[in-house]
């Protein structure tokens, strides 16, 4: 009796069998947070990784800015370009530069009529409607008056819009967009070309594109293709405008504007690319430049940037 009491094995009971799952419970668990954590690992890598890049990209366009202000720095007796282009490798990245004058621009603060209605027959309008969205864009820069007959406030009301035309100079080129009734088309292929940072009521013939050289007035095709061809070998001075559109060109100058436009495409070693566009304003009193615009976009094409704004 006591040799088979002796020979036979304990049963095992439930409780056995629950630590056992709990077990096997405990190391799925941790199997799965081992696995989470190396993914949140590598996520947090990759990221700090792209912020690494976004922080020496700012570097970059910043240190872009400052070369640029130091060419453009020229003495009293020199001309300052009124354009150029440069580039330069720094660090892992090499950067091409880009800068032109804003008088390149149709300024939507300073240009007169006649230039805002050629522009957008250059763009495709028809005479009387580009006369009309002239009106609408001189209607929103200008302060009312208090006994003004036309009241430009009242288009807006009519239209059904939720806000008035500003009454002031535009703050920034995207309020075109706010101007009642000018098509959206029409101010998507117009943004390109306007700016609010030149302060002159003319535009720069040998930095602008043939669109706004198209707007200026008495401006034919044939002396359109005409100056485009010629002015590549020109000089690019006042002495050249009479030769080259004639003795009295109203809206043409060869002056440049304080304001510059300076696009930096910068491509890295490991193969990521960004893009800027910043408007400065040099000759300021306290300091060597002053952004006046920051436009960028850290996946941009350097051949195509694409930007979103940003403001300083």
């Amino acid at each position: 009796m006591t040799m088979h009491e002796q020979n036979c094995s304990p049963r095992p009971s439930p409780r056995d069998g629950f630590i056992i799952v709990a077990v096997l419970w405990i190391l799925i668990a941790l199997a799965t947070f081992a696995s989470i954590y190396s993914i949140y690992i590598n996520n947090s890598n990759f990221a700090v990784a792209v912020m690494d890049d976004g922080l020496q990209a700012e570097a970059l366009v910043s240190a872009s800015l400052e070369l640029t202000a130091y060419r453009l720095t020229v003495p009293k007796d020199e001309t300052r370009p009124t354009r150029g282009r440069f580039g330069f490798r720094l660090g892992r990245a090499n950067v091409v530069v880009n800068f032109s004058s804003e008088a390149a621009r149709i300024d939507l603060n300073a240009a007169p009529k006649i230039l805002l209605a050629g522009f957008f027959v250059a763009l495709g309008a028809s005479n009387d409607d580009a006369d009309r969205y002239a009106d609408r864009i001189i209607g929103w820069r200008t302060v009312p008056k208090p006994m003004a007959q036309a009241d430009e406030a009242a288009l807006y009301r009519s239209a059904g819009l939720p806000y008035l035309p500003r009454g002031a100079p535009f703050a920034h080129a995207g309020e075109l967009w706010l101007v009642q009734g000018l098509p959206p088309a029409l101010v998507a292929r117009a943004i390109p070309f306007v700016t609010v940072y030149s302060g002159r009521p003319d535009i720069n013939v040998f930095d602008a594109s043939p669109e706004l050289i198209a707007a200026l007035p008495g401006m034919t095709p044939a002396r359109l293709s005409d100056f485009l061809n010629r002015r590549e070998t020109a000089p690019a001075d006042k002495d050249s405008l009479p030769r080259l559109l004639g003795p009295d060109q109203p809206g043409a100058t060869a002056e440049g504007s304080n304001a510059f436009r300076v696009r930096t495409s910068i491509a890295f070693d490991k193969g990521w690319s960004a893009g800027s566009e910043v408007v400065i304003l040099l000759d300021t009193a306290d300091e060597p430049f002053r952004v006046l615009s920051w436009r960028n976009d850290f996946s941009a094409d350097p051949d195509q940037p694409q930007f979103a704004t940003r403001r300083r």
